[in-house]
């Protein structure tokens, strides 16, 4: 059984990801209430991996959860892409014009606009996770009420999904990432042939700094594939950089690393690992 932390209850779009990623192994999801419990639960059990959203290809990047795992020490040891698809789920025997209140998590209302701008009866309410949303429902037996969550959801808490596939964009991807502290990271990619990195570091508050630093990661033929800005809290316009990147010959990535380290502070290697494809 591969036990893995995961943000919300049984049923949560993390479980899907996880059970997809471990693809024939038997899954057992730790549930964490927030993401900041994830990584104090994989700070007591270093035997235990998480999984972590990051980005989403319509709500863009989750920027607190880039905070959580440079501060946490954790690693990433792979990364999985699911594709979203949202259900509208109820308790069984109803039909979709009895209900006049929808549950989900504020991103998958979003996610669902059209299908609630077509149905304007139904009043929009937020809730922690789409999965509790649907947990809540049936522990409670709230008729009148659905959940927007995966089907995974509504099959274990006993829903009927009213309609299915109600997001508006079907090209609707989240990213995850695999973490876990650094031991068992590095033993979850040994074997594996690395080609993907996510690094850290901020720069000085100079003209060309940042470009600088890009030039020569191209220069050592790694491909960007992702930068992310975000503020350092206390020091006005100033900013830490998270990059990622791709690579083909590991050496030359290595050497890419000694030549930007004289020009960056704060420098974090946050993960080498498998990219995924999918």
């Amino acid at each position: 059984m591969k036990r893995i932390a995961i943000q919300g209850v049984s049923g949560a779009f993390h479980e899907i990801a996880a059970r997809e990623y471990f693809q024939g192994e038997r899954v057992e999801a730790v549930p964490c209430n927030t993401f900041k419990d994830l990584f104090r639960t994989l700070a007591a059990d270093p035997a235990l991996p998480g999984i972590v959203a990051i980005e989403n290809t319509i709500a863009g990047s989750l920027l607190q959860n880039h905070n959580l795992l440079r501060e946490s020490g954790c690693l990433i040891a792979g990364e999985h892409k699911l594709r979203i698809e949202h259900h509208l789920a109820a308790l069984p025997g109803q039909r979709i014009t009895d209900i006049s209140e929808v549950r989900s998590h504020p991103i998958a209302l979003m996610q669902c606009e059209d299908f609630l701008d077509n149905h304007r009866y139904m009043r929009a309410v937020e809730s922690e996770d789409t999965a509790l949303a649907a947990q809540d429902i049936a522990v409670k037996g709230l008729r009148g009420t659905a959940a927007i969550c995966s089907r995974l959801a509504a099959d274990q808490y006993g829903l009927e999904v009213l309609a299915a596939g109600i997001e508006t964009n079907k090209r609707n991807f989240t990213r995850f990432l695999i973490v876990a502290q650094p031991e068992l990271a590095r033993s979850m990619t040994q074997g594996e042939q690395v080609d993907k990195a996510t690094l850290v570091f901020t720069l000085p508050h100079e003209e060309g700094s940042l470009s600088k630093v890009l030039t020569i990661l191209s220069f050592y033929h790694n491909n960007l594939t992702k930068i992310q800005s975000l503020p350092i809290i206390g020091k006005e316009w100033e900013y830490q950089f998270y990059i990622n990147l791709t690579f083909t010959d590991y050496t030359r990535y290595r050497q890419s690393l000694d030549a930007i380290r004289p020009l960056v502070s704060g420098f974090q290697n946050l993960g080498e690992y498998k990219a995924c494809n999918n």
